[in-house]
């Protein structure tokens, strides 16, 4: 990664609990479709690295399973992230990393918000605008520099 001055040089890391959702029966026959729900989400998020320090997501507790909500039946997901700190200049990238990572592991049907949680952030709206922008998300994937990034972030995640 090529952050070169860290916003938060001491985050609070956090113990993680093993989560990982017991895989069933159906997982592994075609002909069930089994439905998407937010434990199955948050395991696809939860090792996305933080773009600053070598942790992820879940140990600094950014994200968490209780911060998400499936519709399956509506194909819809939202994600609501908290930063470490409330002037977190890397929020837009770790949306960003969270929407990548989704795009690439659910089906299309879906259809993903992504938001900063309310009162984490001092620019939450503008945040969640830019996040949720189909337009600015797909400029951002067309700078090779912050795709490099994102796909740093994601190394490990899966």
């Amino acid at each position: 990664m090529n952050i070169t001055q860290k916003v938060n040089t001491a985050p609070l890391i956090y113990e993680v609990e093993s989560q990982t959702r017991a895989a069933l029966k159906t997982d592994f026959d075609n002909s069930v479709s089994d439905p998407i729900d937010a434990k199955e989400v948050y395991d696809q998020i939860r090792k996305i690295n933080d773009p600053e320090h070598p942790l992820t997501l879940e140990q600094l507790r950014v994200i968490n399973c209780e911060h998400i909500t499936v519709d399956d039946a509506a194909s819809r997901v939202v994600i609501e992230f908290t930063p470490t700190i409330p002037h977190c200049s890397m929020a837009t990238l770790i949306g960003l990393c969270i929407r990548v990572r989704l795009l690439r592991s659910l089906p299309e049907r879906f259809k993903v918000d992504i938001r900063v949680r309310e009162g984490t952030h001092q620019s939450e709206a503008d945040v969640n605008k830019q996040l949720n922008d189909k337009e600015r998300v797909a400029a951002a994937l067309e700078n090779t520099y912050l795709l490099d990034v994102v796909n740093q972030c994601l190394a490990t995640a899966a």
